[in-house]
């Protein structure tokens, strides 16, 4: 079963920050993932055209193919993984696997609820006009309109800093964990509204830390 086993937001993305990390590894980590990203380039090709293909499932039948879905859910899976690996937030120096499943044993953890049922009217526009205000914000974050997390942006930038900060002092800042994780959450949120894989909209919140609040609380 791809839903979530705790009763939060139709996307639930968990994270744990290594107790120790290495103080150099990080430098390091854009070569070790290489070849995840180019994995990934294909995978995400992949993801695109399953997108498009779901689309048109959900205009005729109001159903997202649950072997589409899965695929799609295993791409970002596999995304979180690496991106929390290396620079979108460097929590782990547990090398992701190559791997589409749910992986419950990673720090990196990323669930999508399956849907019965999709809007047909909410799949004209919800990935394009009613998505808009959000991509402007995880541009900010991402440092561009596509869901990246090695392209720039703040999350980069304050992924570096922690990468300083267990350099010189052994040590990842937990408020600065936080807030990463919270940025990346609102990325795989966006991302998955827009990938037509809910009609959640997903909130204008920065919900923060390595566990995914409870539906009704404030953080």
């Amino acid at each position: 079963m791809n839903t979530p086993s705790t009763p939060h937001a139709p996307v639930v993305v968990t994270a744990e920050l290594d107790s120790r990390l290495s103080r150099w590894l990080w430098l390091v980590k854009w070569l070790l993932v290489i070849p995840h990203w180019i994995v990934l380039f294909f995978l995400w090709i992949a993801f695109l055209v399953v997108a498009v293909i779901a689309f048109f499932a959900i205009l005729f039948t109001e159903r997202f193919p649950r072997g589409l879905f899965d695929f799609n859910l295993g791409v970002l899976r596999w995304s979180w993984r690496v991106s929390y690996y290396s620079y979108g937030a460097l929590g782990t120096d547990r090398y992701p696997p190559f791997s589409l499943g749910p992986e419950p044993g990673y720090p990196a953890r990323l669930d999508i609820a399956y849907p019965e049922r999709l809007s047909r009217s909410q799949v004209l526009v919800k990935w394009w006009l009613l998505a808009i205000p959000h991509y402007l914000v995880i541009a900010f974050f991402t440092g561009g309109m596509e869901v990246h997390w090695w392209s720039g942006g703040l999350i980069t930038l304050l992924t570096l800093i922690a990468g300083f900060a267990v350099a010189f002092t052994d040590r990842y800042p937990r408020d600065l964990f936080a807030l990463i994780v919270g940025l990346n959450r609102w990325v795989l949120r966006v991302a998955a509204y827009a990938s037509l894989m809910t009609d959640a909209y997903p909130p204008f919140r920065l919900d923060q830390g390595g566990d995914e609040p409870v539906v009704g609380t404030a953080r």
